[in-house]
């Protein structure tokens, strides 16, 4: 189910999977007495505090839901939809519906919630809502300007504070504990049968200290994404983790052999791609290695994933972020696209040693064993041979994909959505 980066849920079940969570949300307001307007009411007469709690639970739990899931790399919060914020329109449709919810006793979810069960207010509350809907529909024009006004975009509120989201997370918790505290105090004043004279003082005390503690961890969890970029930049990651190298004349090899098991992946930049593309690559950004729609692609563990790219350190670099996202069976070109275009689509380099990556002599350690300087006259002339056919035959290759259609991978957007 998107945005889960693994495909816990197929696309099939997609819908089937939203209406047992419908019906499941329903049955819990029902259960936290959401279904009465009474209770409801109670929120702003200060004599039942339950739609607080129950909100304040299902935020922070919401909320410490997804900066795990995105921590462990299970969710995209990058495709998480945002609605975008109308400052001023929202202040006022705010206002209105807080309003409708005091006169009314229902949100626009409970009262469907209540209709279900058969209360006849929730049901004029529904009628009176979709009655609502179809005048502003049909007044839209004369307020199009101020509705569409005070634009300020898909703005998180951690952001326009400053601040990162584990710190706003532990803001959050403290201010949802500290309701929980004062208003059980309030509603205990106002109502002498009010529920939370049944708290357990301890059990409660114990769910706070949790919460909080768990908040001050988020503040120093980073998400996925930063947490893997931050760890793979370093040089000495770099260079204390092998990755699996392949050199042009191997690539060459498999690309006339039409290996079924060879993947290209080029990370060069689309213009680059465009006037060189080797056969059956595919063009993908660092920064898309994150992302849902290469999945299929980077996830088939059969297939050696080839990068290749105008630096071989670039190559590394993305090989081994891969590695770290959870991709396996990675290759690097030896010394980066402009080795290959030299040796074997230009000729311009002489087959005179058994290639040894760039990489390998600038970090090789004080045990490694010196590359032979001078191989045997055959090996040189079969090498030599090969490349002369492949030149030919790759470039052929390139010239004839070029005049097919390429398939693009469709990028994909956020689902709009959101309450």
């Amino acid at each position: 189910m998107f945005p889960l980066v693994p495909d816990l849920i197929s696309e099939e079940l997609n819908l089937i999977v939203a209406l047992l969570l419908g019906i499941a949300f329903g049955f819990i307001l029902e259960q936290a007495g959401f279904s009465s307007s009474r209770r409801l009411a109670g929120l702003f007469y200060g004599y039942d505090f339950t739609v607080l709690r129950v909100f304040f639970t299902a935020g922070v739990t919401a909320m410490c839901g997804v900066l795990l899931l995105d921590f462990f790399g299970i969710l995209d919060t990058n495709f998480i939809y945002i609605n975008p914020t109308y400052l001023y329109p929202a202040i006022l449709g705010g206002a209105i519906m807080g309003l409708g919810f005091v006169i009314g006793g229902y949100c626009p979810g409970t009262s469907v919630c209540a209709a279900a069960i058969g209360k006849i207010d929730a049901m004029v509350f529904v009628a009176g809502g979709l009655l609502g809907v179809y005048l502003f529909g049909e007044g839209y024009p004369l307020y199009h300007d101020f509705y569409t006004g005070s634009f300020l975009g898909n703005i998180r509120i951690f952001d326009s504070l400053g601040m990162s989201q584990g710190m706003f997370a532990l803001l959050l918790i403290a201010m949802a504990v500290g309701a929980f505290y004062f208003t059980s105090k309030i509603e205990q004043k106002v109502n002498a049968e009010a529920e939370s004279f049944t708290f357990n003082k301890k059990h409660h005390a114990i769910a706070g200290g949790s919460v909080l503690a768990l908040g001050v961890a988020l503040v120093f969890m980073p998400n996925h994404k930063e947490r893997i970029l931050s760890e793979v930049m370093k040089s000495d990651y770099i260079k204390n983790h092998p990755v699996k190298e392949m050199t042009s004349d191997e690539l060459a090899f498999r690309i006339l052999d039409k290996d079924p098991r060879l993947q290209i992946i080029d990370l060069r930049d689309t213009s680059e791609f465009n006037r060189m593309t080797l056969p059956g690559a595919v063009n993908i950004q660092r920064d898309q290695l994150f992302q849902k729609e290469f999945s299929n692609i980077l996830g088939q563990s059969h297939k050696k994933k080839v990068f290749i790219a105008n630096s071989e350190v670039d190559e590394r670099e993305a090989a081994l972020l891969s590695n770290e996202i959870g991709y396996e069976n990675l290759y690097v070109l030896c010394d980066g696209v402009h080795d290959f275009v030299s040796a074997i689509l230009t000729l311009q380099q002489p087959a005179s040693k058994p290639k040894v990556c760039e990489f390998q002599v600038l970090f090789a350690g004080t045990n490694s064993k010196p590359m032979e300087q001078h191989p045997d006259a055959r090996y040189i002339a079969d090498t030599e041979r090969f490349r002369a056919k492949a030149s030919g035959e790759i470039l052929t290759m390139i010239k004839e994909a070029k005049e097919k259609p390429v398939k693009k991978i469709t990028l994909v957007k956020k689902v709009a959505g959101g309450c």
